[in-house]
């Protein structure tokens, strides 16, 4: 059940984006057509998911769905650059600085953030407008320095730290740097109702951290083929990681016990909320 809701979910939100990109002008509208395309879509899945257990419709949970994916394609453009990460592959496909040049991935990494707030604002989406502030200040929050901006903003700090990264400190920078963004899409369902998020808030905070720990583990055991990126980056830069600290097997149990918290976080929703669960035991066995 799960994978099926997984792939409608990510072909909803590609037709969404796909509509809403479609008139935007080259070089930077084709490259952030290129830059939403591909990927699991697990942000928008859980959007619709927690739509979908608080009674909210699918057409409307899809323009906040597809607004997290823009913001999360946005983070990847940059992520990529030859400033931070230096990647040339990306999803199976030439990073946006490599297809067009690195002028071009700014402005479309800049251009997709926008984007991404103006999908979340849009009263298509959520028509209560104190609910729909609600979102875009909870995406502000998420996406800046208290969240993701702030996370790699770590994440950059500690290649060139005297010192390694503690287990608490690394926990604190993905909480930020993956886990806010995955945090606010869990939540947005409950906040588009007026309902209380704390019980997907558990769920996504446990979630988050088990697919960075299990990013971790690809990163050293994946196959690039798989992955559609480059690996065994953090060994390369000496940065601590789960893995470098608590070894593949500490890692791996770190995982599942992570995945448990964020099943068990469901209880509430008792057996509506079993796509939810599958997808926490998804994230700790993927292969890319």
């Amino acid at each position: 059940m799960f994978q099926s809701r997984l792939q409608q979910a990510a072909a909803q939100v590609q037709d969404h984006l796909r509509d809403v990109m479609a008139p935007l002008a080259p070089p930077v509208g084709a490259a952030m057509r290129h830059a939403c395309a591909g990927g699991k879509h697990m942000r928008a899945f859980l959007v619709l998911e927690g739509a979908a257990l608080h009674g909210v419709p699918g057409d409307l949970a899809i323009w906040p769905a597809a607004g997290i994916e823009a913001m999360h394609a946005y983070s990847l453009v940059h992520d990529d650059l030859p400033c931070m990460d230096d990647d040339d592959l990306r999803r199976g496909q030439p990073t946006v600085h490599r297809k067009w040049d690195e002028a071009t991935a700014v402005l479309t990494g800049d251009a997709l953030q926008a984007l991404a707030f103006e999908l979340v604002a849009d009263p298509r989406g959520c028509a209560d407008a104190k609910a729909r502030a609600d979102l875009v200040l909870a995406l502000a929050q998420a996406a800046g320095v208290r969240g993701m901006v702030g996370g790699q903003a770590m994440d950059i700090a500690a290649e060139s730290a005297s010192t390694p990264l503690t287990l608490d400190q690394i926990t604190t920078l993905q909480a930020g740097k993956t886990g806010a963004l995955i945090e606010w899409a869990a939540c947005a369902g409950p906040r588009m109702a007026g309902a209380d998020p704390t019980a997907l808030r558990h769920y996504a905070q446990a979630l988050g951290l088990a697919f960075q720990i299990a990013d971790d583990i690809l990163d050293v055991t994946g196959d690039e083929a798989r992955t559609g990126k480059r690996l065994k980056k953090d060994a390369e830069a000496g940065k601590a990681t789960f893995v470098s600290l608590l070894g593949l097997d500490g890692a791996r149990a770190r995982a599942r016990s992570l995945a448990d918290q964020a099943c068990d976080a469901l209880d509430p929703y008792g057996t509506q909320a079993e796509t939810l669960r599958q997808a926490a035991r998804f994230v700790i066995s993927r292969d890319s």
